[in-house]
């Protein structure tokens, strides 16, 4: 989903709307389910300005890639991302798709996306989600049993998909009243809790819901946020501590992004992007404890469906 603009800027977007390119035209229909696609990866840098930049803070960069598919137009608006500690990678589009794959590496580097298929999200009745009231899907958590959560924004809720396929079902989501464009974009498994507990973020808010499968969400802490930043994506880490990530977005600074993790005592790291940096929509984050210790980090970028924008998948490092 893209940002919304603040109301001082309305004027010059009106502008730039005139000259923007137009996004890749929609097939009538999403490509079959299961269907495999190739996906291309080309390397970018973490600073296209000084290509000898490795890190941001404690953050190492590990390698990035702008990711595209010449075989669909249904590869873009990729919203949130879940990794497993063998590098599988599942993501969600906000047009309703699911998109999996195995990351590549080399030298521990970020390197390739291979063996992609991509699939229609279904709806309760089993078929996929009509329109984009319906197929908006923002966030992704994985729970213990391997059963998927998403959560969708513009008609707010949040849906379980089994493991072994099959409809969804519907579960407990916040009890709130959400704007058109700042809805439930962050959602994240809270182990911690317990196997079928989660968190829901709204994204204009910074409000969040402590939820289980079996009993209503409760509000939980207010993430503390400058009003030009939107909550899009939560992942929670061990010791009660959790990674918030922020976005921004303006005519004249572009896209900028906050990542913020957070325990007990107060905020424990930040990394923040903005240009030069390789930065774009980020709306995706998720961790992977590394054997050595730390952590792999993973940030995902919406690209809209616009072809000024890009699909960014960055890597770094981070040791607590």
């Amino acid at each position: 989903m893209s940002p919304l603009p603040r109301l001082g800027v309305l004027i010059a977007l009106v502008g730039l709307a005139a000259c923007a390119p137009s996004p890749p035209a929609l097939p009538a229909a999403p490509v079959a389910a299961g269907s495999s696609i190739t996906v291309q990866a080309a390397a970018v840098p973490l600073n296209p300005e000084a290509p000898g930049q490795i890190a941001i803070g404690g953050f190492v960069y590990a390698g990035g890639l702008a990711l595209s598919s010449p075989d669909t137009s249904r590869f873009h608006g990729l919203s949130d991302l879940a990794v497993d500690q063998d590098g599988r990678l599942v993501a969600i589009s906000d047009e309703g798709d699911l998109i999996e794959g195995q990351l590549r590496f080399e030298n521990d580097r970020l390197v390739g996306l291979t063996d992609v298929t991509l699939s229609p999200l279904s709806g309760l009745d089993g078929r996929p989600l009509p329109n984009k009231e319906m197929s908006d899907a923002e966030g992704l958590a994985i729970l213990a049993s391997g059963v998927r959560l998403v959560s969708f924004e513009r008609r707010a809720r949040i849906w379980l998909y089994p493991s072994d396929g099959g409809p969804p079902r519907a579960v407990p989501a916040p009890d709130a009243v959400f704007p058109p464009n700042g809805g439930l974009e962050a959602l994240a498994a809270d182990p911690e809790r317990g196997p079928d507990a989660y968190v829901a973020g709204g994204e204009e808010s910074g409000q969040t819901w402590l939820c289980r499968l079996t009993v209503p969400c409760v509000e939980g802490p207010k993430v503390d946020k400058s009003p030009e930043f939107g909550l899009v994506a939560l992942r929670r880490l061990p010791g009660d501590q959790t990674a918030y990530l922020l976005r921004a977005w303006d005519p004249l600074r572009g896209n900028r992004i906050i990542l913020s993790i957070t325990g007990a005592a107060g905020e424990v790291a930040r990394m923040e992007m903005a240009r030069p940096l390789t930065v774009d929509n980020f709306e995706g984050v998720d961790f992977v404890p590394r054997p050595q210790g730390g952590y792999r980090l993973y940030i995902l970028s919406d690209d809209n469906f616009s072809a000024s924008q890009r699909t960014l998948l960055l890597a770094f490092d981070w040791t607590p």
